[in-house]
């Protein structure tokens, strides 16, 4: 029945329900394009705020993640301030960035994490938290599964320990598929991001329709054409990356959070028809 969800009470005294995503490009929606939407993406998580309006009019969103943030600047820049937004629900993924860092003390970042948990949830919102995948697609960040399976222990525990709702994203078997995935092999792809967004919807109890997008044929290469694809991808994607943390830059330093205000999202064409009426309105 419409309504009958895992969520808990509205944190807004008015009874308003506030979904507020905190985090990385992971959630910023990076890997999704859409040129009409804030920071060009789209994204798992306005996905299911879109959801969320549809089965229960009157939602209100915002997601304050930024692409390229540790899980310090998360802390520092988007806990305090979800948590004044008194949202019912809450959404984490952080640490993905510092596991890639070389001289990240996984033992000290998942002390960090469990403080940041256990504040969101002794705010009243249900809290959502997410393990991260072993992407078995880059054989050059094969050094950091290890560091992978000890983060994503400790986020099952903190979630099990604390009282929150675990995504295991690190066990969902559709990504297996390359074709989850985008160009750089780091983000999920547009269909990645609906899958995603289904499984989420589906944990919270939330009905819905979304349907992850119809896969294209997998197209057999041969041994030169996948060697020519992985030097591609080396020089596309992997030096720049490199290239980039010896500079001590990142692709968030100079954006903003995709919706930082907490907006009600329409329930006829969502967020995308939120979007236009904020362009004509200022046109």
């Amino acid at each position: 029945m419409a309504g009958e969800t895992r969520l808990g009470v509205p944190g807004d005294p008015d009874g308003v329900r506030r979904f507020v995503a905190i985090g990385d490009s992971f959630t910023e929606g990076v890997g999704d394009p859409h040129r009409h939407l804030p920071n060009g993406v789209r994204g798992w998580a306005d996905r299911v705020a879109e959801r969320l309006a549809k089965n229960e009019p009157g939602w209100e969103y915002a997601n304050l993640a930024v692409r390229s943030k540790r899980l310090r600047e998360i802390v520092a820049d988007q806990v305090d301030l979800a948590i004044e937004l008194r949202p019912t629900l809450v959404t984490v993924y952080a640490g993905g960035n510092d596991i890639l860092d070389v001289g990240t003390d996984i033992g000290a970042l998942l002390d960090q994490y469990e403080a940041m948990v256990v504040r969101l949830v002794r705010s009243g919102a249900t809290v959502l938290l997410f393990t991260g995948y072993e992407v078995q697609v880059h054989p050059i960040l094969a050094p950091f599964k290890r560091r992978n399976r000890v983060y994503n222990e400790g986020v099952r525990r903190i979630a099990r320990e604390h009282g929150a709702v675990l995504v295991d994203y690190q066990r969902f078997e559709a990504f297996a598929d390359r074709r989850m995935w985008a160009e750089d092999r780091l983000h999920m792809s547009k269909a990645g991001h609906r899958y995603l967004a289904s499984r989420v919807l589906e944990i919270l109890d939330v009905p819905h329709r979304v349907r992850p997008a119809p896969a294209e044929p997998r197209v057999r290469r041969t041994l030169r054409e996948r060697e020519r694809e992985h030097r591609r991808w080396i020089l596309d994607w992997v030096l720049p990356l490199v290239q980039r943390k010896l500079r001590g830059v990142t692709l968030g330093d100079d954006l903003s959070p995709r919706w930082p205000e907490p907006v009600r999202v329409p329930v006829k064409g969502g967020l995308r028809r939120l979007a236009k009426e904020r362009r004509l309105g200022s046109g």
